[in-house]
């Protein structure tokens, strides 16, 4: 079987800088003068895996292990430092909450424009107004700028757009921690529906129940490197007692 998703000694190195700078200006001094220094914080390490079509794979860790930062560069928000990644297909990602939408619009100006973001036409978005509202719950707040929405609303809403259509890979990275616990339901049997329509998901949740209940394999992240990658009751039953 040909991979959707193909990871290849991927490594991502961030530079953080080792003082704080208050000002542009005093920025700007440094610079010129060569006083500006970092420390070099590896986020990932030889990193490579694959996923193949209908893969439900998970990703777990600890803090720091750096999940978020495979799930971006898989979305393409980051590029890594070393090593490369394929991806066939299109993918809708839930990355974070709130991720491409503008607070000081209005619910319904935010679906039009995170609709844009994912490659959705105005024809397709007027069709499907009425689900998404009616999926995040928000019937009563279309025309609220989202500035006032909670966490749950902004994680409902972002999920409703993004799962409007069936995408090739869908990405979700712990937004559905901040929803209730209907919601989460919800989103849990909307996502079971996709793996039945082969789309391939990746989860990332500290939530190890739901890894176990909906993932077919799972890849553990520890400190940038790989501990182990494979079936979900084998890497979880270890993960839990590690």
């Amino acid at each position: 079987m040909v991979p959707v998703i193909e990871v290849k000694n991927v490594r991502m190195v961030f530079n953080l800088m080792e003082e704080r700078v208050d000002t542009l200006k005093e920025y700007v001094m440094r610079l010129i003068k060569g006083q500006l220094f970092y420390n070099e914080f590896v986020s990932l390490d030889d990193v490579s895996f694959t996923i193949d079509k209908g893969d439900i794979l998970g990703i777990v860790g600890f803090n720091g292990a750096g999940k978020s930062t495979m799930l971006k560069i898989l979305a393409g928000v980051l590029k890594p430092t070393a090593g490369s990644v394929s991806v066939k297909g299109t993918i809708a990602p839930l990355i974070e909450v709130g991720a491409g939408f503008d607070p000081e619009l209005t619910a319904r100006e935010n679906i039009y424009l995170n609709g844009a973001i994912l490659g959705y036409s105005r024809k397709f978005l007027d069709a499907h107004f009425d689900q998404i509202i009616a999926f995040a719950e928000l019937e009563n707040f279309v025309n609220v700028p989202i500035k006032n929405f909670s966490s749950g609303m902004y994680a409902r809403l972002g999920f409703a757009i993004a799962t409007v259509v069936d995408p090739d890979i869908l990405i979700v990275d712990e937004v559905l921690s901040v929803g209730d616990y209907k919601f989460k339901e919800k989103c849990t049997k909307r996502i079971k529906e996709m793996i039945d329509q082969g789309t391939t998901i990746i989860i990332v949740s500290h939530e190890i129940d739901l890894i176990e209940e909906v993932c077919n394999k799972v890849l553990w992240l520890d400190h940038g490197k790989v501990k182990g990658i494979g079936n979900t009751d084998k890497i979880c039953e270890a993960y839990k007692v590690s």
